[in-house]
């Protein structure tokens, strides 16, 4: 039997059925095959261009803090350079504490050294007790420390009250740079 031939078997009422039928399973078929990958297509590639622009904001922010750490190894190898022939730590905090005039105060300094894992570079690190201070000149030769041009810093820094009637200070310091 033909289709066309059992169409005309039908009457109007039936035959306006199978072709509502007919065109709900048309517009079903055509929103399953061609709509529906049309919009995952376009829901994929909105998914990717998000995931793209949040990979070049991560890239950008990694090439600004690589251009900051270019610039500040530049800055420091320039302060490196400048740093006089022969320098070391012991010599530069005994030199500084005799311009502050507390050399007679040291008590003991300790100095030390410590090789980095794959590196040519080393830290120096001088441990060093200063007795009966004042806060004025303690607070000088720290400011000595931390301004010179020599990349020395404080790490680490302990202190107590020896006096109280006279407000003198006992202060153990930590010092630490970088040799090559």
């Amino acid at each position: 039997m033909k289709l066309p031939a059992f169409f005309k078997n039908l009457n109007k009422r039936e035959r306006y059925g199978v072709m509502l039928a007919a065109g709900v399973i048309g517009i079903f078929l055509f929103a399953i095959f061609i709509v529906e990958p049309f919009i995952s297509r376009t829901d994929k590639m909105g998914r990717n261009l998000q995931a793209k622009a949040v990979m070049l904001e991560q890239m950008q922010k990694l090439q600004s803090e690589y251009a900051a750490l270019t610039q500040s190894e530049k800055t420091s190898k320039s302060r490196f350079r400048r740093r006089p022939k022969g320098f070391t730590l012991f010599s530069f905090l005994d030199r500084l504490a005799g311009e502050s005039g507390i050399k007679d105060r040291i008590s003991y300094m300790k100095p030390s050294k410590k090789a980095q894992k794959n590196s040519s570079y080393k830290i120096s690190r001088v441990e060093m007790k200063l007795e009966a201070i004042s806060l004025e000149q303690l607070t000088n030769y720290l400011y000595g420390i931390e301004t010179s041009q020599n990349m020395v810093d404080i790490t680490k820094m302990s202190i107590s009250k020896k006096d109280k009637k006279q407000g003198l200070l006992t202060a153990v310091l930590q010092v630490e740079t970088v040799e090559i």
